[in-house]
């Protein structure tokens, strides 16, 4: 099964998970940290919202949502 980083923690995923199922699949759901210090995670999984934000090998502000997992990819929450 194919294989990405999420803060360096390496997880199995099926093809065609978005990067943002693969986080929450993960137990993660704080994705990031609003200005004012809330966490963050996705709210409209369609690319709307902008809650989802990642850094997704090394390209920073890009939403989970929006993204399919590759092999070898390497995704930083903030959260």
């Amino acid at each position: 099964m194919p294989k990405l980083l999420i803060n360096g923690q390496p997880c199995e995923f099926k093809e065609g998970t978005t990067v943002a199922a693969a986080i929450l699949n993960a137990g993660i759901t704080h994705f990031r940290t609003s200005a004012a210090g809330q966490p963050r995670g996705p709210i409209c999984g369609m690319g709307i919202c902008y809650e989802c934000r990642v850094t997704i090998d090394e390209v920073p502000h890009l939403r989970a949502c929006m993204f399919l997992c590759a092999d070898g990819m390497i995704v930083k929450a903030d959260g």
